[in-house]
Parts: C-alpha cells; sequence; structure tokens
C-alpha cells in the first residue's frame, strides 16, 4: 500500500503509472481525480487519498470531467491478489450483484453479506453495493457516449433498478444528469457494435501479444488478422464478439458485438483480462530487473500476462494440449467447436468468427470415439469438464485459487505443468513460472550457458510475485530464437 506522502509525490509528478491504483480528493472543489490530472496541484493540507472511486463517491466527491477518473484502468491489485476481498471486486466486475445482489456474491465466497461488507470496508473504504453502483455508472456512461439507446434502455442494461435511481446516480457522481453527457450532433451507431476505448500503463507489447494468440487462435471461434484479434464470447445473457487492437496513445481500441447491452461490463472486464491491461509494467520490470534480467526486459518492454475469457474453454484447451504440438491441438479443438460448439446468431458473425466454444455439459457429453486421442487424455477431459458442468471445480473469476489447485490436482491426468498453466491464464496468478516447459527450458539454457543451475533458481524467487511475466519473456526468447 501507498502512503500519503507517496500519494501525493505521484499527484504532483503527474505520473500515470498510478491512474486507477488511487483517487486524489480536493475537499476545496468536492471533486475526485486520477493522479494525472492536468489541472493545478491542490495543496496538501486540501486532499485526502482513497483506493477506489467507490470510496470517493460515497464520501460525497464528485468524478471530475476533466481527467475523467472512472475511465481510469483497474488497480492491478484487484486481479493478482488472491484473496476474499479481491475475489469479490473481480467478481463485482463481472456483475454477480446485478444478478444476484450482495447475498449471491457473499454465497459464492462463502461468507455472511455482513462479514463481506465489513472486510471490504476495511480494505477499500466503500461496501459491495457501492462498487457495484461505480461499475453501473460506468457501463451507464458508455452506452450514452457510445450509442443513441434510448436512456431509459441504457438505465436497465446498465444494471439500475429504475430509471430515479438512474438519474440520481449520475447526478451524485458527475452533478449533471445522463442526458446532458450526451452531446448532440454526434455520429451514433444503434448498439450493434460498439467502439470502446480502453485504457492502460504503458509501456505495452501489443505485437507479442498478437503473435501470442495467433499460433493458438482455433478456427470458428478466434482469429488474428489485420493486426488485430477477434473472438466470441459466452455471456450471462448471450453471446458476444470482440475486436481488440491497439490505438492511437495508451489505448486498445475495443469493438464489441454485444447480444444483450447488459452484458457490456462483464464483457469488458473480460476483454481486459484477455490483454492484461490492468498491469502494472514498470513495477513487473523493476523487479526483474533487479533479479538480474534487465536484458530480458528491454528485448520485450511491457511483457503482459495474457488471461482467458472463459475459464471453461481454457482449462479443456490446457489439457487437451498436452503433449501435442501447437497445430495438432488446434486440429483436435477446431473438431471439437465444429462438433459440440454452438453456432453464432447470424447478426454476430464475421467471417472467420461464427460459433461459441461449447459448454462443459456438451464437452463432457462427446462420446469417446468423437475424440481421436489416447484413452487416458479422454478420460481426463471427461473428468474435468464434468467436474467444471457439476460445480465440483471452480475456475470463475472470483474463484480461490489455492482449493482451485487442489480440485485440479486431485483429477486423474492433471500435473503441475497443466495446474500452473491454469491458474496462470484462467484464474489470473501472476506468480506462476512454469519451469518444466520445453519452451522454457531451452530459453533459460540460452540464458544461463555459463551459470549453475543453483543461481538460476535463486534468480526465479527473486522474481516473485511476478514469475508468470517471467514466464511469458521466456516464451518470447525461446519464439525469437526459433525465428
Amino acid at each position: 500500500m501507498l502512503t500519503t506522502d507517496q500519494c501525493y509525490q505521484a499527484v504532483t509528478s503527474r505520473d500515470r503509472r498510478f491512474d486507477g491504483m488511487f483517487f486524489t480528493a480536493v475537499h476545496t472543489t468536492g471533486i475526485f481525480c486520477r493522479p494525472s490530472c492536468p489541472a493545478r496541484t491542490p495543496r496538501r493540507e486540501n486532499v485526502d487519498f482513497f483506493i477506489s472511486a467507490a470510496a470517493a463517491a460515497e464520501a460525497g466527491f464528485r468524478a471530475c470531467k476533466r481527467c475523467r477518473p472512472d475511465a481510469s484502468p483497474n488497480s492491478p491489485e484487484w486481479d493478482t491478489r488472491g484473496d476474499v476481498v479481491a475475489r469479490a471486486v473481480r467478481l463485482i466486475r463481472e456483475g454477480i450483484i446485478d444478478c444476484g445482489g450482495v447475498e449471491a456474491l457473499a454465497a459464492e465466497l462463502g461468507y455472511s453479506s455482513r462479514q463481506l461488507s465489513r472486510l471490504m470496508h476495511e480494505e477499500l473504504g466503500a461496501g459491495p453495493l457501492a462498487l457495484a453502483r461505480t461499475e453501473r455508472v460506468r457501463t451507464a456512461r458508455t452506452l450514452i457516449e457510445a450509442t443513441a439507446l434510448p436512456m431509459s434502455e441504457i438505465a436497465f442494461a446498465a444494471g439500475f433498478a429504475s430509471i430515479r435511481q438512474f438519474n440520481d446516480t449520475f447526478r451524485d457522481m458527475y452533478s449533471i444528469s445522463p442526458r446532458e453527457l450526451r452531446t448532440t450532433g454526434s455520429d451514433r451507431a444503434v448498439a450493434d457494435q460498439l467502439v470502446l476505448r480502453l485504457a492502460y500503463r504503458p509501456p505495452f507489447d501489443f505485437e507479442y501479444l498478437l503473435a501470442y494468440h495467433s499460433v493458438r487462435a482455433v478456427p470458428g471461434i478466434e482469429t488474428v488478422a489485420d493486426g488485430a484479434y477477434s473472438r466470441s464470447m459466452r455471456l450471462a445473457h448471450g453471446p458476444a464478439v470482440i475486436t481488440l487492437r491497439q490505438a492511437a496513445g495508451d489505448f486498445v481500441e475495443c469493438r464489441l458485438r454485444l447480444a444483450d447491452t447488459r452484458d457490456l461490463g462483464s464483457a469488458v472486464a473480460r476483454a481486459r483480462r484477455i490483454l492484461d491491461l490492468d498491469a502494472d509494467p514498470v513495477a513487473v520490470a523493476q523487479t526483474l530487473r533487479a533479479a538480474g534480467l534487465g536484458t530480458l526486459i528491454d528485448r520485450h518492454p511491457g511483457m503482459r500476462s495474457p488471461g482467458h475469457c472463459d475459464s471453461v474453454e481454457l482449462a479443456v484447451r490446457t489439457v487437451l494440449g498436452q503433449q501435442i504440438s501447437l497445430a495438432a491441438a488446434r486440429t483436435h479443438l477446431q473438431r471439437l467447436v465444429a462438433g459440440a460448439g454452438e453456432p453464432l446468431p447470424e447478426e454476430l458473425r464475421t467471417d472467420c468468427v461464427d460459433r461459441l466454444f461449447p459448454t462443459a455439459e456438451a464437452i463432457a457429453a462427446v462420446p469417446a470415439d468423437d475424440w481421436a486421442l489416447p484413452a487416458s487424455r479422454i478420460r481426463t477431459i471427461h473428468a474435468l469438464a464434468t467436474a467444471l458442468a457439476e460445480g465440483r471445480l471452480d475456475l470463475g473469476a472470483g474463484s480461490d485459487r489455492e482449493a482451485a489447485s487442489r480440485d485440479l490436482l486431485a483429477l486423474p491426468g492433471i500435473g503441475p505443468w497443466s495446474n500452473g498453466y491454469i491458474r496462470m491464464r484462467a484464474l489470473g496468478d501472476p506468480d506462476v513460472f512454469l519451469g518444466s516447459d520445453l519452451g522454457v527450458k531451452k530459453s533459460v539454457a540460452e540464458l544461463t550457458e555459463s551459470a549453475p543451475a543453483g543461481d538460476w533458481a535463486d534468480v526465479v524467487a527473486a522474481c516473485s510475485p511476478w514469475r508468470s511475466y517471467l514466464t511469458h519473456l521466456l516464451w518470447a526468447g525461446h519464439a525469437q530464437a526459433q525465428h
């Protein structure tokens, strides 16, 4: 946690790296800002610092219209941590409160509503309802600015219970009505496709992410073409297709086609997870440089550890791809998608993306003769899909990483590598080193030709808590060596 002196230093230097990590509330103006706000720096005695926008809003401050603190990248802390508060934040971003209320959130985490609210107030300065309210406002503002949808439709799509609640919340947050946010004369499409800008903390190695997804892309559900990554997603109220590409400035362009606009918040959360947009690359680089890996960092500044939008898909892909080439795994996955995946609605399809990855239930029902895989691999896939379908294995946004690992390793045919890869990509664990991976081993051998193994073990230990990024840096080095 940052001290108040460190926070104020970030404000005086307008350091963009800290945007989203804390918020500056100015008593003389009644507004709260991101640290990089271009307005004149307030006097130290006139400011307070909040760890969340929800806490600043709860304290009666309004969002700055100039720096748009609500559009900051999210704090990486809530993606990297595995405790109950971080898990709750991830679930709130996925929209669990809009679907089932605080009770559903608490039940998912194994706490009472009162216990959970107390923990979140202690950590964040705001409870689950306040955080959900902030997410609703963010979603609604996106729809107001990017679409021509009626305000009533936007209100309910964003999760507000009534038009009055919608209007009151906007006045509390911005001191203007929702209608005043919508400028006249702008060219907006109806919400069959939304075009958004997703902020990140520079630097950002988008080329690596494109290359990483390109060699793994499964025809029918995803593609890399023309400098963009596109894929289908299964969301709470229907399917979606997303396209992500680098944009000008520190942004990624996100094009979304949604079957139901109520899924916008969840879709954006998953897009950010796919590209690891909430990461703090400076913190990662500092740790790895201190471990003696500056050369590795310099080759790929802004390395990300890409997540995934569908934990079921990622887990099945991991197991199916054991001990075979990426090309062979893609062939088997394409066959699975064609046979058990669902076709997208006509209005969502593109030339290369026309299906959804099958559900765990559908995968568990695939006959053994359809797999063309070793019998042991088929048993593992069936056991994994059945455990996911029956709810005995939880790999969702709010899952307990340690419990998930225990449950994964208890399944036949899942070992440390598969468990680690699933933790890294499905569960967002930033500290997974896949030392047994062949590509990692080859890359390490090139780095440590004259160094004993013990020295390398010390280097790996010194890279904690960012060893997932080390794994990706080594994969990138191996890929470069091959070419």
